[in-house]
């Protein structure tokens, strides 16, 4: 059993002792030492990753040659490369673990079993989805609607504990900004 994953899903959706054995025997228990890639460019995406245990960021290179963060998962949180899996296409991204992690991988295959043998998973991952979207749509709004500093007040605000797992560098990157710039700020100590 995969207790964190249970726990998740339960809070969008009712379960059956039944549907709980169920979903866990479509998962697959992956585990990735600190900087290891779970998936890079090219490759086909294996599937969704739901993260019970560490932290893991997606990302692109850029044309200047820098890597931009467009996705961070840490535990609870779904991450994989979407394009690459209902596009049937390879990734334009890489998926890489920033702390020791344990992932449970939803292949497709198993997905659509899953949706056939627990019918409300179909929900709940409507629900994911729709989540996942309206957390892109509000970032993108940060990034157009706030300076660099309020971006930055703003994260930290949501999300302390999150700030300091996460290098200074990525962080710059996710929040659209150089690592000296965050630099500056945490030395004025906003």
């Amino acid at each position: 059993m995969y207790p964190e994953l249970i726990n998740h899903i339960k809070r969008y959706v009712q379960l059956s002792t039944a549907d709980e054995e169920s979903i866990c025997q479509h998962f697959e228990l992956k585990k990735f030492k600190k900087k290891e890639f779970i998936l890079e460019p090219g490759k086909l995406c294996a599937g969704n990753y739901f993260v019970t245990k560490g932290l893991v960021r997606q990302y692109f290179v850029n044309n200047k040659l820098n890597e931009q963060i467009i996705q961070f998962g840490l535990e609870n949180w779904w991450i994989a490369d979407q394009d690459s899996l209902l596009n049937h296409q390879p990734a334009t991204t890489y998926i890489q673990t920033i702390e020791v992690s344990e992932l449970l991988l939803l292949s497709e295959k198993n997905r659509a079993a899953l949706f056939e043998a627990v019918p409300q998973m179909e929900g709940y991952f409507r629900v994911m989805m729709q989540k996942a979207f309206v957390a892109s749509q509000r970032r993108i709004g940060y990034i157009f609607n706030q300076n660099d500093e309020e971006r930055y007040r703003h994260f930290t605000s949501l999300f302390p504990d999150f700030v300091q797992r996460v290098p200074q560098y990525m962080l710059a990157s996710y929040l659209g900004f150089t690592p000296q710039f965050l630099s500056r700020l945490r030395a004025k100590k906003i």
